[in-house]
């Protein structure tokens, strides 16, 4: 697997990564969160040697990560970083050969990819003739075309159509199936949660959490939205409970004492028709804003 331990990195007396450890396993998809200037892009840049590290390891399957290693990941960076006046395969076919890649094997991946990306028509045009979706399409591929045994992908979903974000999401499942470590930060929440096998969340350069969405749900308490035919607002006094919001006849409750569940229940029987009883599972979205606060 892909680890870091205790990264960090400064920039003059702003500490922008701060001993960041995180994990990302073999086979899986790993969702990056965490609001603009958070430490993500910074901290995917020392993983793959853009950026010097000041404190910290890389480790691949336990061991330092060597410069041959780093060289085999495939790298999408934020910014793009293609030859604007290159035609799409010709660049495609150049960056292939510098990671060693046979000139005929690079063209017949290319075009592989092209086509899975809906760009076969556009193989002799020039990047800069393409739209800022496309660009994005042309650099995904040139991360994904020369087997990486890693993925780390900074934003990669940013500019896509549905249509390309869904053809993205079949690769990354894909290269994860065929055991890669895939390592990609997105804004888009609802994408990563649908996605990811795991999520890791930074704020102020640090780790605020990370493990599988079940964990991090588990993590955030028990949560169940009532909802009576009358009025909700006796609730505040059941022990054991945690009243998020009441709103005349629906309340939110945090269960604090595993006994409060049954009791507020058969208290809520005891007044009348209970309409729904159940547990609510926080979306990314509410455990984000909780943990990055």
């Amino acid at each position: 697997m892909l680890e870091t331990v205790e990264l960090t990195r400064r920039f003059g007396g702003l500490t922008a990564v701060d001993r960041v450890s995180i994990t990302v396993p073999v086979g899986q998809l790993t969702g990056f969160v965490g609001g603009n200037g958070a430490g993500k892009t910074t901290t995917m840049r020392m993983v793959c040697g853009v950026l010097a590290i000041h404190a910290g390891r890389v480790l691949w399957h336990g061991q330092d990560i060597t410069a041959d290693q780093r060289r085999r990941f495939g790298y999408l960076p934020e910014e793009r970083g293609l030859y604007p006046k290159q035609p799409v395969l010709d660049q495609l076919v150049y960056l292939s050969r510098l990671r060693g890649v046979p000139a005929a094997s690079a063209r017949s991946s290319a075009l592989d990819f092209l086509d899975r990306f809906g760009l076969a028509g556009r193989a002799k045009d020039r990047v800069e003739k393409l739209s800022l979706g496309n660009q994005q399409r042309v650099q995904i591929i040139a991360a994904l075309m020369s087997s990486p045994i890693a993925l780390i992908l900074d934003e990669p979903f940013s500019g896509l159509d549905p249509d390309a974000v869904e053809s993205m999401a079949d690769l990354l499942r894909e290269q994860a199936r065929n055991g890669v470590p895939v390592l990609f930060s997105s804004h888009q929440l609802d994408l990563v949660d649908r996605l990811c096998d795991r999520l890791v969340i930074m704020a102020r350069g640090a780790v605020v959490a990370q493990g599988t969405s079940h964990e991090l749900r588990r993590g955030a308490g028990l949560r169940y939205r009532l909802v009576l035919r009358d009025d909700a607002g006796w609730v505040r006094g059941v022990r054991g409970l945690h009243v998020v919001d009441v709103d005349g006849a629906q309340a939110l409750l945090e269960v604090t004492d595993p006994g409060a569940r049954q009791a507020v229940l058969q208290e809520a029987l005891s007044r009348g028709e209970v309409v729904e009883f159940v547990r609510v599972v926080p979306p990314l979205s509410e455990l984000y804003r909780e943990v990055a606060a």
